[in-house]
C-alpha cells in the first residue's frame, strides 16, 4: 500500500441556475475552479487506530480521533484533548467512509491499515479565504499580480471558525477530497477507476461525498457543489433526495451504506462543459457576506405561495430557457474554435478592444452570449424583486454594470443564490497581449476604484483538470511546506 495518498478537488461557481438547481426539473451551469482543496493522507508513526486531522492554515486546527470496533461496526470517536474542538464535517467523513470501506472489504482490513494510525492534512488554495488582510499587511494593491506573491496555502492568522470565506464551495471541495482520498488509501476504489470520469469508483466517491456533505449540513441540498468537485465543469441536474432517506434517518444496519451509495436510484445527471477557448473566468471577493440559507428560504416560500406560484412558474421557465441557451452557446463557441482556430483567435483579439455592445457585426456568437448573460441577470433581479430578496443587490448591479462595460468583457453575474459577497465575469483573454490591452487589467482598474464596497480579485480561473484527481506531493508548489507546518 502506498504510504501517501493525495486527492485534490476544485471549488465551484454556479454561473447559471441559482435556486432553480434545487428542483430536479431544472439544470444548472457549474464551472469548477483552478483553486483546489487537498487532502494528504500519510501513515503515522503514532498509535494504532489513532487518526489526527490537521489544517495548518489556521490556529488550533487539529482534531484527534480514536477508532474502535464493535458489533455495530466501526466507531470514530473524537478525543477530548483535540485542540480544534468539534469538526462535524471531518468526523462524519471519517465515520461513514471507514464503515463503507469495511462493508466493501472487511472490518479487519480497516484495522490492519490503521495499525500505525493516520496523519491527515487538509489545505485549501488561498482563494477559498479572503486575502484582503494579507494584501494590506504586505502593502500590496488588490490585484491578481499581488495575490500571486502570497505564499501558497498561507496561514490565515485566525481560527477556522473566524475565517472569512469567499463562497467557492470549500466544504464540498474538502469533503470530496477527504472522502476520495480515504476510499483510495483503503483500496475501496482503484486509482484507475477513479481517474475515469465514468468509472464506478468515481461515482462511489461522488455519492459518498454527497451523503456526508448532506449529513453534515443537516439537509439534502442540490449537490451541484459536490458534483462539480468530483466531475468538473458541467450542466448539472440534481438527484432525487429520496435516495438518501434511509441514511439521513440514521439507518446504518450492516450493508446499508454500500447498498444505498451503490444504488442505481442515484438519478443525477451531468454533462461536461467548458468555457470558450481564449476566454477567462474572473472572480471577485466583495466585502459583505450573505446568508445563503435565508435567501433560499424566502425565494422558495414565494415560489410555493398560492398568490405567486403561477408567476414563479412562468419566470422560472424563462430563466431556465436562458440558462440552457447559455450552455448551448458555450458549446457552440468551443466547436467554432476547433473548426478554425486562427479565425477564432483573430475574432477574440478584435473583441478584446471593444465593449460587448459593439460586437454584433464582428461575432454574433459572442454577442449573443453577452446578451444571454444580461438576460439571465435581468430575470434573476426580477425574481429577487418579486420574492423580496436581494439576489443582485444594487451595489452589485453597479459593480457588474461598470465591469461589463469594459472592452473585452463578455458578461457576468452574481454566482449561486446571489447576494453581496461575490461576482463572476467572463472576459476575453487571447495570448500575448501587452499588459495595458488586457481586459483583466481594465476590470481590476474598475474594482480598485469602486467606492461602494471593497472588491478583491481571486486568482481562480476555470479548472483544466476534470474534477477531483490524484496528485503527487511535489507536483503542487508549496504543498509539502504547508503540510509540514506545525
Amino acid at each position: 500500500m502506498s504510504t501517501t495518498t493525495i486527492v485534490s478537488a476544485p471549488g465551484k461557481v454556479l454561473a447559471a441556475g441559482g435556486y432553480l438547481v434545487l428542483d430536479q426539473q431544472y439544470p444548472g451551469v457549474v464551472i469548477s475552479t483552478s483553486s483546489r482543496f487537498y487532502t494528504v493522507i500519510q501513515a503515522s508513526s503514532g498509535s494504532a487506530n489513532q487518526i489526527v486531522v490537521r489544517s495548518p492554515q489556521f490556529y488550533q486546527a487539529e482534531w484527534r480521533y480514536s477508532v474502535t470496533y464493535d458489533a455495530a461496526g466501526i466507531q470514530v470517536n473524537p478525543q477530548e484533548d483535540s485542540i480544534g474542538g468539534k469538526n462535524k464535517f471531518v468526523h462524519l467523513a471519517l465515520q461513514h467512509t471507514l464503515n463503507l470501506v469495511s462493508e466493501i472489504h472487511s472490518v479487519a482490513q480497516v484495522q490492519e491499515r490503521l495499525s500505525d494510525g493516520l496523519d491527515i492534512a487538509a489545505v485549501g488554495d488561498n482563494d477559498f479565504y479572503s486575502q484582503r488582510a494579507q494584501l494590506e499587511s504586505l502593502g500590496l494593491p488588490r490585484t491578481t499580480k499581488s495575490l500571486s506573491q502570497i505564499t501558497p496555502f498561507c496561514h490565515n492568522g485566525v481560527k477556522l471558525t473566524d475565517v472569512h470565506k469567499t463562497g467557492m464551495g470549500s466544504s464540498a471541495a474538502l469533503i470530496t477530497s477527504l472522502v476520495s482520498a480515504l476510499l483510495l488509501h483503503f483500496a475501496a476504489i482503484t486509482e484507475a477507476d477513479f481517474a475515469n470520469l465514468e468509472g464506478d469508483g468515481r461515482r462511489l466517491a461522488h455519492n459518498t461525498a454527497q451523503f456526508v456533505h448532506c449529513l453534515a449540513q443537516g439537509k439534502v441540498g442540490s449537490g451541484f457543489d459536490v458534483s462539480s468537485a468530483v466531475f468538473g465543469s458541467q450542466i448539472y441536474r440534481r438527484f432525487g433526495p429520496a435516495v438518501l432517506d434511509p441514511l439521513m434517518k440514521g439507518e446504518f444496519a450492516t450493508g446499508t451504506l454500500k447498498s444505498v451509495l451503490n444504488s442505481s436510484a442515484w438519478d443525477y445527471s451531468f454533462r461536461p462543459i467548458q468555457l470558450p477557448p481564449l476566454t477567462r473566468l474572473v472572480l471577485a471577493d466583495v466585502e459583505a457576506g450573505s446568508d445563503t440559507p435565508s435567501l433560499v428560504g424566502k425565494v422558495l416560500k414565494w415560489r410555493g405561495h398560492e398568490d405567486s406560484c403561477e408567476t414563479a412558474k412562468e419566470l422560472w421557465t424563462q430563466i431556465d430557457e436562458s440558462n440552457q441557451s447559455l450552455a448551448r452557446q458555450l458549446d457552440a463557441l468551443s466547436q467554432s474554435y476547433v473548426q478554425n482556430k486562427d479565425a477564432y483567435e483573430q475574432t477574440v483579439r478584435q473583441l478584446t478592444s471593444l465593449p460587448a455592445h459593439e460586437w454584433e457585426s464582428i461575432s454574433k456568437a459572442f454577442y449573443d452570449l453577452h446578451q444571454t448573460t444580461q438576460r439571465i441577470r435581468n430575470l434573476m433581479r426580477r425574481m429577487g424583486d418579486l420574492a423580496g430578496v436581494e439576489i443582485e443587490p444594487q451595489q452589485q448591479t453597479h459593480l457588474l454594470d461598470q465591469s461589463i462595460e469594459q472592452a473585452g468583457v463578455v458578461g457576468g453575474g452574481v454566482p449561486g443564490a446571489g447576494g453581496f459577497d461575490a461576482i463572476w465575469l467572463l472576459i476575453c483573454s487571447p495570448p500575448g497581449l501587452p499588459d495595458d490591452q488586457q481586459a483583466l487589467r481594465r476590470v481590476e482598474s474598475v474594482w480598485s476604484t469602486f467606492d461602494e464596497s471593497n472588491v478583491t480579485p481571486l486568482l481562480a480561473q476555470e479548472s483544466v483538470a476534470k474534477g477531483a484527481r490524484v496528485v503527487q506531493l511535489d507536483e503542487i508548489p508549496g504543498l509539502r511546506e504547508a503540510i509540514q507546518r506545525q
